[in-house]
């Protein structure tokens, strides 16, 4: 575990390889842990960093409101910190939003932005489903009774029944008690008011768009709305999967990440 300050928060990150620096960022329920096969599979061609966003993981909590805004300027911090002038970044759902500001603040450092089962805003349905899991812990606040209530919405409904086991494993995962609720309250709000739909003509950088046909989260709606703004843009549909794509699809999901990478690479 290593840690560094970005003024408002500690950040806690792991970073494997050298070459072209590649940044991941975890979305709403997650922390760096969620990317450890990426990294894996990326660490002999690029300098990969993966880290827990604020309120999540060993990085500081979130003790009141934040915006993604916020999220993206900690993770400049941690370039910085690092002393990263570019790099191509990698954001899955919430890290997607975060991504978007920081390529609206820092554009010069964005060298390619690729968001897998991301939103530039959430759908009305998006929203809700965000809504029902911050009421759930309200109701109970026990990880462990919330995580049967989410997985279900993460996968698509034939992955989740044909990989019973598997789901049992995502369920205990989700449902660690070493969680701050109070963080994940403040990061599903900063969610649910991300919006920068408008803004994203602003993006030149070259963007991956990847969805998941079945995705209630991060809808296909919410795909495209970003890719009717985004100007340079590509898009991927996960025709099988949900928002855990990134898993259900494993193989040609990590195979188009490597050939983004490839493409964009210094």
């Amino acid at each position: 575990m290593t840690i560094v300050n970005t003024g408002k928060y500690d950040i806690n990150y792991i970073e494997e390889g050298t070459g072209d620096p590649v940044i991941l960022i975890h979305g709403l329920a997650g922390d760096h842990t969620a990317w450890l096969p990426q990294v894996a599979a990326l660490k002999d061609r690029y300098r990969v960093i993966a880290f827990d966003n604020p309120g999540s993981g060993d990085s500081s909590p979130v003790a009141e409101p934040v915006t993604t805004n916020d999220l993206a300027d900690a993770t400049l911090g941690l370039m910085d910190q690092l002393d990263i002038e570019s790099a191509q970044i990698i954001g899955r759902s919430m890290g997607g939003a975060v991504a978007q500001h920081m390529a609206l603040t820092a554009p010069e450092r964005i060298r390619s932005l690729a968001m897998a089962a991301s939103f530039a805003r959430l759908d009305p349905l998006g929203a809700q489903v965000i809504r029902n899991l911050q009421q759930l812990l309200e109701w109970r606040p026990n990880w462990a009774e919330w995580a049967p209530h989410a997985v279900y919405l993460f996968v698509a409904p034939g992955f989740f029944n044909a990989n019973p086991e598997l789901i049992k494993k995502i369920t205990a995962l989700v449902s660690d008690e070493g969680r701050d609720m109070v963080s994940y309250d403040h990061l599903a709000t900063a969610c649910i008011k991300h919006d920068v739909v408008d803004r994203l003509p602003e993006i030149h950088a070259p963007t991956l768009v990847m969805g998941g046909r079945y995705d209630p989260i991060c809808s296909m709606t919410a795909q495209n709305w970003m890719m009717e703004n985004l100007p340079n843009a590509e898009f991927i549909l996960f025709e099988e999967s949900s928002h855990f794509f990134l898993m259900e699809e494993g193989p040609k999901a990590l195979a188009t990440i490597e050939g983004w990478l490839a493409k964009n690479a210094a």
